[in-house]
């Protein structure tokens, strides 16, 4: 079965990070993309762009109303998301747990 893993978290600490730990940071996903790969559960995923960079398309009576921003305006927001594949949700969640982020593990349908 195949598991979305959505990284979530306050994007300010990211924005607010120098070269070093930046690097650091990108470092940790190396790792962890390098494990995902190693058990051949890894099926793609990306860094998203900042929240703000976001477009909102709402459907609402027959209308669709476009915003500026992301879905939710909470200090949370979705920063990437990895695509792996694990014999159940426990494995999904193992997985997870080794993502240098804050993770929402949802099962992909179908």
């Amino acid at each position: 079965m195949k598991y979305l893993l959505l990284a979530v978290g306050d994007e300010r600490p990211w924005a607010e990070a120098g070269p070093q730990e930046r690097h650091a940071l990108y470092a940790e996903w190396g790792r962890f993309e390098a494990m995902l790969a190693e058990r051949r559960a890894h099926h793609g995923g990306f860094e998203l762009a900042p929240s703000p960079t976001a477009t909102t398309v709402r459907k609402h009576g027959g209308q669709v109303l476009i915003t500026d921003g992301p879905y939710a305006e909470t200090v949370e927001q979705i920063s990437g998301y990895v695509v792996v594949e694990a014999a159940s949700m426990e494995e999904a969640v193992e997985l997870a747990g080794q993502m240098p982020s804050d993770v929402h593990v949802r099962e992909i349908a179908g």
